[in-house]
């Protein structure tokens, strides 16, 4: 396999946890001298899993990546909540759970399939007035958010060990897991926050065709150097 980064690769990158999207797009594009690198959909830094790069003339597909069905697996922790709804901030509130059920929880889980307005979490990557909210959210510069239309395909519930839920969902282009999370919580009586997560397939590509970073990173170095002799 060679990779002619110029003319145009659709990379499939599994990220890794705690690295942001575009550290990822900055890694490779630094590392190949790449001029046009992009990714089709961001993946929080908390957050593991699929991602699609896009380089040189094929950035201009990264948009028919980004608008097509996602999968993700995690874990839904319910009883504490955060102002960023993951774990990249500090607990705010703490909730009793003692009243809620497993058929609570599949009751919820099934109330969140279908076409729905959403409002995304505060400390996310959509832009208002030029800047992202999630620079303001650090800032404590509270954004109203605008809730957007989204649509939920299935929401299966894997495993029930309290405080824990291990889900798995499909969606459509936009939908933010975090605000799910904090969402679940709200319609059990208790507030929540996403534990893990873990995006399994945009589309036709799975995360069991991506490369670890590392792998990516000493593979294509490889087939740079053979090249080069």
């Amino acid at each position: 396999m060679t990779f002619d980064f110029e003319a145009g690769e659709v990379l499939l990158i599994d990220k890794p946890y705690e690295w942001s999207s575009f550290d990822v797009v900055r890694k490779i594009r630094n590392t190949f001298k790449i001029k046009k690198v992009g990714h089709a959909g961001t993946l929080d830094p908390l957050a593991t899993g699929l991602l699609i790069l896009c380089t040189g003339k094929k950035t201009k597909e990264i948009d028919t990546y980004q608008g097509q069905e996602k999968e993700y697996e995690g874990i839904i922790c319910l009883g504490k909540t955060t102002p960023s709804c993951d774990l990249e901030t500090e607990f705010d509130q703490e909730f009793d759970i003692s009243h809620i059920t497993e058929a609570d929880i599949y009751r919820v889980a099934s109330e969140f399939l279908g076409q729905q307005m959403q409002v995304p979490p505060c400390f996310s990557a959509i832009k208002v007035n030029g800047k992202r909210v999630y620079q303001l959210a650090r800032k404590g510069i509270n954004v109203e958010m605008k809730e957007r239309e989204i649509f939920i395909k299935s929401f299966d519930i894997k495993k029930i060990e309290l405080p824990n839920v291990e889900f798995r969902i499909v969606c459509s282009k936009g939908t933010y897991i975090r605000s799910i999370a904090r969402d679940f919580g709200e319609k059990l009586g208790a507030g929540s926050h996403l534990a893990q997560l873990r995006r399994t397939r945009i589309g036709a590509f799975s995360i069991e065709q991506s490369y670890k970073l590392e792998d990516f990173l000493k593979l294509a170095g490889k087939k740079q150097e053979n090249e080069g002799l």
